[in-house]
């Protein structure tokens, strides 16, 4: 059903996923088209990739040049341009009715052999999957930001999803340096499912004055051994997308899972974690 060989590989998106997920890409070899819907779009990701390449360079952490890895990607706003991919990747906004029609779109312009997979953090692959013809061409392949820097990949199995494609999926992932575990599709998945309400209990823990937030970070880093601390790790990853994915979650599951007060009240007030210079602590 898939194709054998790997070569070409399409990312729909040209944001901090996106961006990050054709880099790494690129960096392993892989011939790139980087998709979105405006050309300034776009023009950000590879902004984004070149000072990313350049960080790593500093690093001694490639093994080319940044201007070589850089060549590998093509950059465009035609999602036809994607039809000679072998495996496209989506990492749009994190909303079922956009997957759906960017997915309708995908089956559209590409062959029935090439796996199409969503980076989606929190949505249903099989809901993602329902509307297409061949929904078990798709599955989930959920990389960590940043990226670059981060070595797992949660790979998503759909109801449909085909067992050679959750194969090829693990190769792929591994050729791209990560290693991999497997979820079924559940909300939330592995990940998320244990990670938003750890973070939402940081943020209520603060809110309600149990300990500072210096504290409350110090303590989860030094009694669990974790790098960041829940609402270091919040302002990281977004609050907005916390909040996002906590929702979802809490429509699913229910209460358990419910979006901490001032989770919401943050990301109401505009302040959403280091994007945006303010979050529960102020960066440059």
């Amino acid at each position: 059903m898939v194709r054998e060989t790997i070569d070409r590989i399409g990312v729909v998106g040209a944001g901090t996923m996106g961006s990050g997920i054709a880099q790494v890409a690129a960096t392993n070899g892989y011939d790139v088209v980087m998709r979105d819907i405006e050309s300034e779009f776009v023009e950000n990701g590879f902004e984004s990739i070149d000072d990313s390449l350049e960080r790593l360079d500093a690093k001694d952490d490639l093994e080319e040049r940044p201007k070589t890895i850089r060549e590998r990607i093509e950059g465009t706003t035609a999602l036809a341009e994607l039809a000679d991919c072998d495996l496209v990747v989506e990492a749009a906004l994190e909303e079922l009715a956009v997957k759906q029609d960017i997915f309708a779109d995908l089956e559209d312009a590409c062959d029935a052999a090439v796996v199409l997979a969503t980076n989606t953090s929190t949505l249903s692959i099989t809901s993602i999957a329902s509307e297409l013809e061949y929904p078990e061409r798709v599955i989930g392949l959920h990389f960590m930001n940043p990226v670059p820097i981060m070595e797992g990949v949660e790979v998503v199995v759909g109801e449909k999803t085909d067992e050679s494609v959750t194969e090829l999926a693990h190769e792929i992932a591994a050729d791209l340096g990560k290693t991999t575990w497997q979820s079924d599709d559940k909300p939330g998945f592995v990940t998320n499912r244990i990670l938003m309400p750890w973070i939402n209990e940081g943020i209520r823990a603060f809110d309600e004055g149990v300990a500072s937030k210096e504290d409350i970070d110090a303590g989860m880093e030094l009694g669990t051994n974790v790098p960041m601390g829940p609402l270091t790790l919040a302002d990281h990853i977004g609050l907005d997308v916390c909040l996002h994915a906590t929702e979802t979650l809490h429509e699913e599951l229910g209460d358990r899972y419910k979006p901490a007060y001032l989770l919401k009240r943050k990301v109401k007030a505009g302040d959403l974690g280091k994007k945006t210079g303010v979050g529960f602590y102020e960066y440059e």
